[in-house]
């Protein structure tokens, strides 16, 4: 009995997902609530478990984007018992060599002999495709192919399959590259008549199978000296012809890692053909090579990735942020003095008691809560015609991890002691780097922060994050010569940056609400007594 593994439901708001990597191969054995592959969505990563114990046949590759309820693989439950009794038949069950056939003995047919003309359509690929790209052809018109050998490229807006011909024969094209076609579209015909009946195998001696040598395994393919379509856009960007490449897939089929190896050799300098170099007689001769410019010896070397599915989601929100709001950033500096000297005072007190750093997100959190109970707007979102103001602050700090930057909220910050900010955001920056942050702990937010100055910013304008209002950006800790009661004096300054949504915010309260932010941090006995 097989079993479907489709794409489960993964939050409200996502509608799909990419297959980041398989965690077993096609033809593994698995396990029930085995892991076999990992899922990336564009907020989390999820893993996907074997409902049933079996062999896993995989459908979705590597990369692909499927929607919620597409058919990732199937794990075939009578399987887990074949596969033994497979492995353990003896070398007298496999199928013996035929011996003295006549040339003029018709082939065993498979049922394929003697058919008509079968017309190829465009098979349904999933529940939301309504239309395909032609976007290559594998076998060109009037060639022969063989039963269920790879025809075409067909590419959607969230896959690329291969086409297979249903039967042996002469194919016959009907489309071009490059065309979109609707679902159960004609894309071409094949020709029947030609059987794909396996040859008949040639006679061996006694003793050259007594030595087990398999006549079988020398037999090619329609798979032989084939690229995969990955291999194939490999091969086609570094000039690379198929024929020089040696297949060691399945049936000789080029694979994307025979690809990358023959980018390698070829590009190696040791088997670039120049001047020959032979020694007779104990005296060097060395043949005289033809003079070329000198060309620069570095790699130049292009590598291509495919987005990642929080990556594609990142830009698109940014534009998108860009495009509908009338962002505006404001600038103020900060004297950093009085909350660096608390920290060096009470740090090693602070974590001592409370098991956690005292950091300066903390400080600018309380801050940002404090100011947005005078100017609400700066913490208020549209939506539609209408204004949402909101009585709670719950902050967003943006984290980077790994596989891109992810912004978790600090729920209710505004009634939340210095100690109970640094745990939090210490707790959510650890879930951010091994990617266990959950849909609900990424959602929501009034109001966003984000450090550039760990990597060393000077300044910069922050992009909003969508549907707030506004964000305030932090940077880097620079001495720099100030003027204090006129004097001229050395002091840690910090640019701070707030960009807003002009539409909501105007310039008073954008500039209002920096100013406050930076009346509590240059003097953080406000923050405690809340003046």
């Amino acid at each position: 009995m097989s079993l479907t593994i489709k794409v489960p439901p993964v939050g409200e708001s996502i509608t799909e997902v990419t297959l980041s990597g398989w965690k077993k191969k096609d033809g593994d054995q698995v396990q029930m609530d085995e892991v076999i592959a990992e899922l990336e969505s564009d907020k989390a990563t999820f893993e996907l478990t074997a409902e049933k114990a079996g062999i896993l046949k995989t459908v979705a590759k590597e990369g692909d984007t499927l929607a919620i309820g597409a058919v990732v693989g199937t794990i075939d439950e009578n399987g887990a018992a074949l596969a033994p009794a497979k492995e353990a038949a003896p070398a007298a069950m496999q199928p013996q060599v035929v011996a003295n056939v006549p040339a003029s003995a018709p082939a065993a047919s498979n049922g394929q002999a003697g058919k008509g003309s079968l017309e190829v359509k465009v098979p349904a690929v999933g529940e939301s495709i309504t239309e395909v790209t032609l976007s290559r052809w594998i076998k060109k018109d009037g060639e022969t192919v063989a039963m269920d050998e790879a025809i075409a490229e067909l590419e959607s807006d969230k896959a690329t399959f291969e086409l297979t011909a249903e039967q042996a024969g002469i194919l016959h094209t009907k489309a071009k590259e490059g065309d979109v076609l609707p679902i159960g579209t004609v894309v071409c015909t094949i020709e029947g008549g030609i059987s794909d009946a396996k040859p008949a195998v040639t006679a061996v001696t006694p003793a050259a199978a007594r030595a087990g040598q398999d006549v079988s395994n020398k037999q090619t393919t329609y798979a032989s000296g084939t690229p995969s379509p990955a291999a194939a856009k490999i091969l086609a960007e570094k000039g690379v012809t198929a024929s020089s490449v040696s297949g060691t897939g399945v049936a000789g089929r080029i694979t994307k890692e025979d690809a990358l190896l023959a980018e390698k050799i070829s590009e190696n300098p040791q088997v670039a053909k120049g001047g020959q170099r032979s020694e007779v007689g104990g005296q060097k001769s060395e043949t005289a090579a033809p003079k070329t410019e000198t060309v620069p010896s570095g790699s130049r070397e292009d590598k291509r990735e495919k987005m990642s599915s929080l990556r594609k989601t990142v830009a698109r929100r940014l534009v998108a942020v860009k495009n509908e709001t009338a962002m505006l950033t404001t600038f103020n500096e900060v004297d950093m003095s009085p909350i660096m000297e608390i920290r060096a005072k009470y740090k090693d007190k602070f974590k001592e008691k409370h098991g956690v750093g005292l950091g300066f997100m903390s400080f600018f959190t309380k801050a940002v809560c404090e100011a947005l109970k005078d100017w609400p707007a700066v913490g208020a979102r549209i939506d539609g015609e209408e204004v949402i103001y909101s009585n709670y602050a719950d902050i967003s700090i943006a984290v980077s991890a790994p596989k891109g930057l992810v912004v978790p909220v600090i729920r209710n910050a505004e009634s939340m002691s210095l100690a109970d900010i640094e745990k939090a955001v210490a707790a959510l920056a650890l879930k951010a780097r091994e990617n266990k942050l959950t849909i609900e702990e990424m959602t929501g937010g009034t109001f966003t922060i984000t450090n550039g100055g760990v990597f060393g910013s000077m300044m910069s304008t922050p992009i909003l994050n969508s549907p707030q209002s506004a964000i305030l950006g932090m940077h880097n800790i620079i001495e720099r010569p100030v003027a204090v009661n006129g004097q001229v004096v050395i002091r840690p300054m910090m640019y701070l940056a707030l960009s807003y949504d002009h539409r909501i915010v105007d310039g008073r309260e954008s500039v209002s609400f920096l100013v406050r932010v930076k009346q509590l941090l240059e003097d953080p006995a406000r923050l405690l007594l809340g003046v």
